[in-house]
């Protein structure tokens, strides 16, 4: 009797130390509060990253906004509401022109190209750019990268915006694709999974990719102010190897598995569109290998933004950039 109560005893304090220590594991994850530009199946590795517990394995809690816009997201990172931001460089470029003495620093790159899509009201298999002529394209916020990356599209086509071909770029993010489905213009420049679920309704069909047309662009990447990135350089090189081990995972794994691990953030896309989706962006090289910056299509970003008219002055890959916590993740995570 006496050894079963010893057993008993001895069970009951291994359960409660058990307990305290797991609590103890939940309460010392540092909460990081990341806002992304927008939803989309675009920034794949990120949700992985996310869900396969990669964070978590790095002491972090991610506590995710979306802002719904470049501008949006950097605003909440300059007002002290979020930690970290996801979005486009050139966001971190009209910062630093303005002469912000504590502007973002990115620490980070997860996309290379453009993510978006042209959709038709038919299918085009033998679709040109030319075809554009006289038509409308709803495109995106003037000054955004997805807009500015369209119309230089164009131009490199031989076309003028405004002139050979009319753009709606006043519409919300949010309502480019209901525009489009209730009649607005004869095409529109969409991300995914929007692009695939109108083709799916039939309400529209991909004629071309945006981002295989326009070259290798710093589309997106993550950043924090420069006195954050001083301060916590801790968290950004456990944020860095938790990110580089989703994009890892992202180019072992096969489309199929890799929706199954996105599907929670996108709950109204059906499992066939995640997949599509997926390998279509495996196809056009849309995911940065790892988080180190690639220099050159940063400055093909300045080139674009020049193009379009939205950029005063380049700025220095050295200044906005910092690639040492990249650098150092995919040295030691294998």
């Amino acid at each position: 009797m006496k050894t079963t109560k010893k057993l008993l005893c001895f069970i009951m304090i291994l359960a409660l130390g058990l307990s305290w220590l797991t609590g103890c594991s939940k309460s010392e994850l540092t909460t990081i509060r990341l806002n992304e530009v927008v939803r989309s199946i675009f920034y794949t590795p990120h949700y992985v990253a996310i869900n396969k517990g990669f964070f978590e394995e790095e002491g972090i809690k991610i506590e995710l906004t979306t802002g719904q816009g470049a501008d949006k997201t950097m605003t909440a990172l300059l007002a002290g509401e979020c930690d970290i931001g996801f979005a486009g460089p050139e966001a971190c470029i009209y910062v630093y022109n303005q002469g912000k003495e504590d502007h973002a620093v990115i620490f980070a790159q997860l996309t290379k190209c453009d993510g978006s899509f042209l959709v038709a009201r038919e299918p085009d298999p033998n679709f040109d750019w030319k075809n554009t002529v006289g038509k409308t394209i709803i495109g995106g916020r003037p000054g955004g990268v997805p807009q500015m990356t369209l119309e230089y599209v164009l131009k490199k086509n031989g076309l003028t915006p405004g002139k050979d071909v009319e753009m709606i770029t006043n519409l919300q993010f949010t309502a480019t694709a209901g525009a489009f489905k209730g009649g607005m213009g004869d095409y529109v420049a969409l991300f995914e999974p929007t692009a695939s679920m109108l083709e799916k309704e039939n309400a529209g069909s991909i004629v071309a990719s945006i981002g295989e047309d326009s070259g290798l662009i710093a589309y997106t990447a993550y950043f924090a102010k420069k006195s954050y990135i001083e301060k916590n350089s801790d968290i950004i090189q456990r944020f860095t190897n938790a990110l580089y081990k989703g994009q890892l995972w992202v180019q072992n794994n096969k489309a199929e598995d890799i929706a199954r691990e996105i599907k929670s953030f996108f709950p109204d896309a059906d499992d066939d569109i995640l997949v599509t989706v997926i390998n279509r962006y495996k196809e056009i090289d849309a995911w940065n290998n790892t988080p180190i910056s690639i220099p050159e299509s940063f400055e093909l970003l300045q080139d674009v933004m020049e193009t379009a008219g939205e950029l005063d002055k380049r700025v220095d890959h050295s200044v906005l950039f910092d690639d040492r916590f990249a650098e150092e993740a995919v040295k030691n995570i294998k």
